[in-house]
């Protein structure tokens, strides 16, 4: 193991991950609400790609997005989650560097992954309740597909110069990193060569996808708001809200714990590191939990085909 020493000569072939630097007795006591909203993530997940694979009624262009949201979720999940919990309960600090770096690349791509993905669903939701007529012919399963490579192919392209950037980088001293995980700024201040570029180039490609998706987002709602206010037919308001409230709640679940996330790190100067590290593994953990469930109580095709899931196993 590359001594942590912050003066030693040799080139880093590893990295420690210090969770909570300030106060590591935190562990002890995030250990359990995270394993059981880990095990939640995972088993909700897994639960609504189960349902909508074995249930022909739910073979739809708007469920099979909701899959890859739900396969994303799962990814970011256990790239991040097994590796800070294994910290909290056996005090596994190590990560490779090639492990470190892969990290990296998943956390920073997948992140705008799911964003293109609420883009793509709120064009969806916008051509079934604004050109209802046409939303067989314009969303189809072809539609889908071509718009999930766009979604992996946009973000994978690039966002993968970040972790490249990093990697890049001579690692000379210290190998400690403050954060549970391979976060791409936390990693490269231990670089001994400027990495103004990194900073640059993850700031403005991270703000760009994810300020374009959800600009798109707004202007999809602005539309569908335009359109559901001309209904007159009785409950029809109702009707097309209904439609499109599962996916406003992701989105704005989304959009506020990255708001909280970004804002906290801006006042990094009067709050607590340790504040700053929770926040982040909530990030990767809070949306992933929540978003099947919000999706499976609100949608009752979904509510139907996990019940015809039930009577089968029974």
């Amino acid at each position: 193991m590359t001594s942590p020493s912050n003066y030693s000569s040799a080139p880093v072939s590893e990295f420690l991950l210090i969770c909570f630097p300030n106060y590591q007795s935190w562990q002890h006591w995030l250990s359990l609400p995270l394993s059981l909203l880990f095990l939640l993530a995972m088993g909700a997940n897994a639960t609504l790609l189960i349902t909508i694979w074995l249930e022909e009624s739910l073979h739809e262009p708007m469920y099979y997005l909701l899959s890859l949201l739900s396969l994303l979720d799962m990814v970011l999940c256990l790239t991040v989650i097994p590796k800070v919990l294994a910290i909290f309960w056996f005090d596994i600090r190590s990560i490779s560097f090639s492990a470190c770096f892969l990290q990296m690349f998943i956390m920073n791509s997948f992140l705008p992954m799911e964003s293109c993905t609420f883009m793509v669903m709120a064009y969806d939701r916008y051509v079934a309740i604004c050109h209802p007529l046409r939303y067989p012919s314009i969303i189809t399963g072809q539609f889908v597909a071509k718009a999930s490579a766009f979604i992996i192919a946009r973000n994978s392209l690039l966002l993968s110069p970040v972790p490249i950037l990093s990697a890049r980088l001579r690692y000379c001293g210290t190998n400690v990193i403050e954060n549970c995980i391979c976060a791409s700024l936390s990693v490269s201040r231990l670089s001994c060569d400027n990495f103004s570029l990194n900073r640059i180039y993850q700031f403005v490609a991270g703000w760009t996808l994810l300020g374009s998706d959800f600009l798109l987002i707004f202007l999809s709602y602005i539309f569908i708001l335009r359109a559901v206010l001309r209904f007159k037919a009785e409950g029809a308001l109702v009707k097309a809200l209904s439609t499109c409230g599962s996916h406003f709640i992701l989105i704005l679940f989304f959009s506020t714990i990255l708001l909280v996330v970004v804002l906290t790190n801006v006042a990094r100067g009067r709050i607590p590191m340790d504040i700053l590290i929770l926040l982040n593994v909530l990030h990767h953990l809070i949306p992933p939990a929540l978003n099947p469930i919000v999706y499976g109580f609100r949608t009752k095709e979904l509510k139907q085909g996990f019940q015809k899931l039930l009577q089968r196993g029974l």
